[in-house]
This record gives C-alpha cells, structure tokens and sequence, in this order.
C-alpha cells in the first residue's frame, strides 16, 4: 500500500510535508532549526566572499576567492586542493569527502567569479556588500549584524555574484554545518567542482575536465548556478541552451554624409540593418532562415508535461516587465525551448542628422539539441548570400566597398552547444524526490533552462547525469549593476543543499 500511494503523488508531482518519511521530515526540520539559529552567520559568510573581487579583470581577487574557499572546504572535512589549466587561468577549487558506506558519487559544481563591473551604475560599491530591506529603489540599507534575527526573508544583499553564483556556495557550505549540527552524515560520497572563469565562457573548462577525468568521475553532477522559475517555485533544470553570438558591421557610405543633402540616395546603413534584421527574425521571434529548425531535437512526453505542469506566470510577468504583450502566446518556458535570434545591440551615429558610414549589429543565437555552432553559422551566412549580401570576415578595401551594393563583416564569438538530460534516468529521479522531500511539495521541473552554460561539457566529458541545483530569485539583476540574493532564496537553497547531501540516495 505504501508503494501505491508513493507512486501516486509521485505521479502527481506532489509530496505532502505530511507523507515525508520521519528521517526526511527530522532532518529538514534540524536544517530550518540550525539556519534559524545561525542567520547573521549565514550572511556573514555571504557578505565576506561577495566582498572579495572575484572578476576576470582581478587576477589577485580570483585567487584571493579561490584560497578562501579550499580553507573553507578543508575546515568541512574536505580533502581540498586547486587544479590548474596553466599561466593566467583562474584555479578550479577541487575538493572531495568520502562517506563510509556510501554506494554513490555527487559532484557539486559552482562558479565563483562574477561579471565585470561598472561601480557608477550601481548604488552602492559592487564589492562592499549592503542589506536592503527589499529590492524597491528607496528600500532602506539594513545592518544585518546589529539587527536581530530571525530576518525579513525579503531584505536583499546586493554585491557582484553575490547571487550569481555566491549564494549557491554558501548554500552547500551551511547545509553541510547543518548537517554535521544534527549529527547527519551525507548518503553520498561529495566531490566539489568550483571554477573561476565561467563568466568568459569556460575557456579551460574542457581541458581541465580530460586532465581530471579520473579523479572527477561521479555518478551525477549538480549544478548549482542560475534561477529558479519565475513563481518563486523551487527548481530543477536539466540541460541549457548553446550560444554562439556575431557582430556584424553594415557598411554605408565612406564618410557620414549630410542627411538633407544625400538622404533618399546615398543608402542608410541603419535601415538597412533594419530591413535586414526583419529578413532573419519574424514579429514572434520566429528564425527566417530556411532549414534553421533542420536538426532540432523535439521535446519528449516527460519534457511537454513538465512544461505543462508549471505554475502560470507570464500575466504577473507582463505587469512586472510592463509588456502589453509577448511575442508568442506559447508561453515563457515553451518559447526557450526553440531556438532563438536575439539583437542585442545597433550602434550607429551620432543623433547629429547624417547618414553614419556604418551601422554595427550585435545578435545571439540561443541553441538547442541537436544545434552546433558550426552549423547554424553557415547557415546564418548561406542565408546573407541568398538575400545578396557580400560577407567578410575583415576590414573591406575601398574596392570591396565601391563593388559591393550590400556589404556586411561578419566577426563570430565563440559558441558551444545545448545539452538537455534524459529527466528519467534513476538519478534524475532521486534529485526530483529529495527536492521535494525538502520543499514538502512539487518543484518546478526544466527540461532545459533559457539561459547558455557550457554544462554540455560534463555529459560529454564525464558520462555522467546532469541536473541544475539554482536558487536565485528570477529578478536579482543577474549580470547587471546592482545584483542581489534574496533571503528566502538562500534559506530555501540550504534546506534543497541539504537533501542532497544528506538524503540522496538511488
């Protein structure tokens, strides 16, 4: 009988707090107790690694970081060392604990740098960590260490990665002082993976993967960078979307011409960024490059149904993001399972009524399995050639310019593909259950989230199962002047931590 109504809520999509078994059910109430306890600690923590300048442009704040966390894996019990790509990569902290007993390995991956910083955008110093209490524009500074706890779930830290990835560091630590608080010992064996150069696409990532390929094998990888669903809802996401990304340069006139004089015949090479931007992406976002869609591997029923089974969000997003309308009527997770041709950027001219010389575009393709870089480039240009574009990859001469009606430099970024797991392999299925287990009801399950990490690497590299662990807030700035980790987000992130460290098993 105990099957049968397992089997039930699991095909639900529910735990109830109330069906929990008593080991789960004491243990998550020993971490919320500890938390609880140990609040000003917990933000102390946070507040004393998001103030160290962990960015790519501080090679000392990167290894000042890295140091700081192998003392603090070490101070856990931790075997802990710093891997190496070579001269002038950040150091993977590598760190591993072995469980008597244990029949499974884990791997817990984070970054621990953050994106560059521009201090006269932000409110307070990036690297000078402030409590606010919320995320309104005159919410009030807090000092968390006079201030009594418990605290307003609501206040938020702000500083660079204090969110992004910061807070899911701090998570794991806490959850394991949790842990060893309530006398839990993991039911994993715990290998830690914290790099220091994700934010510049993961250059030395693959490299220093093949160079540890033994001393990282696990059974599964849990990843805990990006954020939750938009309802708050906690997550699970089991792939990303690729990237590959292109600035390409329209070419007008020699010189900026006069508008009065030469508009209506010397060609705009802003309108013809428009005209060509509307050539390659229709008003839904849709990609209009024939055979685009060509290799796109299409959702599963287990995908489409976690799709289904997610929590409304877009009316409160509409208000929030104060949008009339959005460009499918798909939904938002659905829309992030396509592909994607985003325009992030058109730089021309001065405002000073003249024709500019130039126009630069900069674009994004967000990609999905079974995309490659490669292959989406040559069709990207394949399609330029079609529309009677003449593409190059440098500087034009004056006889290119002169010869050429439309002329486009086309200057590619780097790129990798997506990677979306199998949802219903056993180890994606113990993620599942201890993340319910620890919220005491359904998570938000995402076949594959919006945003591109090179986690495809782990799979391709290692073997093994992948599942992202996120816990930041939807709306904490991620990557902008004045990130910030909500309270809640960190609370609700050492109680998921803590389930699996302590309470995974398959």
């Amino acid at each position: 009988m105990r099957r049968v109504c397992a089997a039930i809520a699991a095909a639900l999509g529910v735990v109830a707090t109330a069906a929990l078994p008593a080991n789960a059910a004491d243990l998550h109430g020993a971490v919320n107790g500890w938390r609880a306890a140990h609040e000003r600690e917990v933000v102390d923590l946070l507040a004393d690694l998001t103030a160290l300048r962990s960015v790519a442009v501080d090679p000392a704040g990167l290894q000042a970081t890295a140091d700081r966390l192998q003392a603090e894996l070490a101070r856990r019990d931790f075997k802990a060392r710093q891997l190496s790509a070579g001269p002038g990569a950040p150091p993977v902290v590598y760190a591993e604990r072995v469980t008597p007993g244990a029949r499974r390995t884990v791997v817990f991956y984070a970054h621990y740098d953050g994106q560059p910083v521009n201090p006269a955008q932000w409110r307070s110093d990036p690297f000078t960590p402030t409590l606010r209490a919320g995320l309104a524009p005159d919410a009030v500074v807090v000092d968390w260490r006079a201030a009594k706890p418990p605290y307003d779930p609501e206040w938020r830290l702000f500083g660079r990665a204090a969110s992004d990835d910061k807070s899911s560091i701090v998570a794991f630590l806490a959850a394991l002082d949790a842990l060893k608080a309530a006398h839990r010992a993991p039911s994993v064996n715990i290998k830690v993976f914290w790099e220091g150069e994700e934010e510049r696409n993961s250059p030395h990532l693959e490299q220093v993967l093949n160079e540890n390929r033994a001393l990282l094998a696990a059974d599964l990888w849990l990843i805990g960078d990006a954020p939750l669903h938009q309802s708050r809802r906690r997550t699970l996401y089991f792939g990303a979307r690729g990237d590959t990304d292109v600035e390409a340069t329209v070419y007008g006139p020699a010189r900026p011409l006069h508008s009065g004089h030469y508009g209506n015949w010397a060609p705009n090479p802003i309108a013809m960024a428009a005209q060509l931007i509307a050539d390659l992406r229709d008003p839904q976002g849709n990609i209009r490059i024939p055979g685009f869609d060509a290799d796109v591997r299409r959702l599963n029923d287990a995908e489409r149904k976690a799709i289904a089974d997610l929590p409304p969000i877009e009316d409160q997003l509409r208000r929030e993001l104060l949008l009339a309308r959005a460009e499918t009527d798909e939904g938002l997770t659905a829309s992030t399972m396509r592909p994607a041709l985003n325009i992030d950027a058109i730089r021309a001219g001065d405002g000073g009524r003249a024709i500019p010389a130039e126009a630069v575009i900069s674009m994004d393709f967000r990609l999905v399995p079974d995309e490659t870089p490669e292959r989406v480039q040559a069709l990207f240009e394949e399609r330029l050639r079609e529309l009677g574009w003449t593409v190059v990859h440098a500087d034009p001469d004056a006889a290119t310019r002169a010869a050429s009606p439309k002329l486009i430099k086309l200057v590619w970024g780097g790129g990798y593909p997506a990677l979306r797991s199998d949802m219903t392999t056993p180890q994606a299925r113990a993620v599942v259950e201890s993340a319910q287990r620890a919220a005491g009801g359904p998570v938000a399950l995402l076949p594959m989230m919006g945003g591109s990490v090179p986690i495809y690497l782990f799979a391709k590299v290692m073997g093994a199962p992948v599942v992202g662990l996120p816990i930041a807030s939807h709306d904490n700035n991620q990557h902008a002047a004045n990130e910030n980790a909500r309270l809640q987000n960190l609370w609700d992130g050492i109680d998921t931590y803590a389930g699996m460290i302590g309470d995974l098993r398959w």
